[in-house]
């Protein structure tokens, strides 16, 4: 355990955050920048005394309790994680999640690829990216919560009411296929994490054909390397689907794009105009 280098750690993390990071009010007379010792005590559930032991290196080991409340109190990236946990003398253990954390130079690459749709999955399905034409095409994802945004909950346990699969996708039933054996495969590199155990409990006892595929313990998805989108505005849009994985993270980049000179390259190049407006809906 390194008491030195992690005081000085902690301290340089605590004094980035600010308490509207954390939903907590800024207050008056607040002499320290970013948060308080007794904040990050409380939002990591240690006592005060404790985490001013640490941050002065005083303090003992501690335990990996401790070291994910600070983790989580802190808002540490995935690296930084791993850091905190080799200057505490206590090697990292696989994350407990799933990350959700995209590295910027993908974020940057959904940007650069204006003439396709392009989204960023969790290893749950949540859509935790996407560039404006996958907006267009799919739907307006910063509209939509956290729990909206997971593709494996839209497709078994959110039926349209106009009984078309989920943005009218021509691989619907093969897709909710291999999202639950993709599931099942997540769930066991991450057995800890609490948010994709309500999600499998929630399918299980939502979804008859969830709980079918389940039972039947497989773990080969099937990805689709074609697919047509029936857009409400723009009429059928038939595009290549290719998968990037991002290893470290356990992400993957799905990127849309139509053959050229195509009338589906066209209706992309239309939805790049129209974006996320509803031209269908009377002014």
């Amino acid at each position: 355990m390194d008491r030195t280098e992690l005081a000085g750690f902690l301290r340089s993390r605590r004094e980035r955050i600010t308490p509207a990071d954390v939903g907590l009010p800024a207050g008056r007379r607040r002499r320290t920048p970013g948060l308080r010792r007794e904040e990050v005590a409380q939002l990591a559930f240690i006592s005060n005394e404790y985490y001013t032991r640490l941050e002065q290196a005083s303090a003992p080991r501690p335990s990996r309790e401790v070291l994910a409340g600070l983790t989580r109190a802190l808002r540490l990236s995935d690296a930084e994680r791993d850091h905190l946990h080799h200057l505490a003398g206590a090697p990292p253990g696989p994350p407990p999640g799933p990350s959700r954390e995209v590295r910027p130079s993908i974020l940057a690459l959904l940007d650069r690829l204006p003439q396709a749709a392009a989204i960023v999955l969790s290893a749950t399905y949540e859509v935790i990216a996407w560039n404006p034409l996958a907006a267009a095409l799919m739907e307006d994802f910063s509209a939509l919560s956290r729990r909206q945004r997971n593709l494996v909950r839209r497709a078994y346990l959110e039926p349209r009411a106009d009984g078309r699969p989920l943005y009218g996708a021509s691989d619907a039933e093969e897709f909710a296929q291999s999202a639950a054996r993709d599931l099942r495969a997540t769930a066991a590199r991450y057995p800890d994490d609490p948010e994709l155990a309500s999600l499998i409990s929630e399918l299980l006892d939502g979804s008859e054909d969830f709980a079918r595929l389940w039972a039947a313990h497989d773990v080969c998805a099937r990805p689709a390397l074609c697919k047509t989108f029936q857009h409400p505005l723009v009429g059928p849009i038939t595009v290549v689907c290719d998968v990037l994985d991002i290893a470290d993270r356990d992400q993957r980049v799905v990127i849309y794009t139509a053959e050229p000179g195509t009338p589906s390259e066209e209706a992309l190049r239309l939805l790049s105009v129209i974006g996320t407006q509803r031209l269908d809906v009377p002014g």
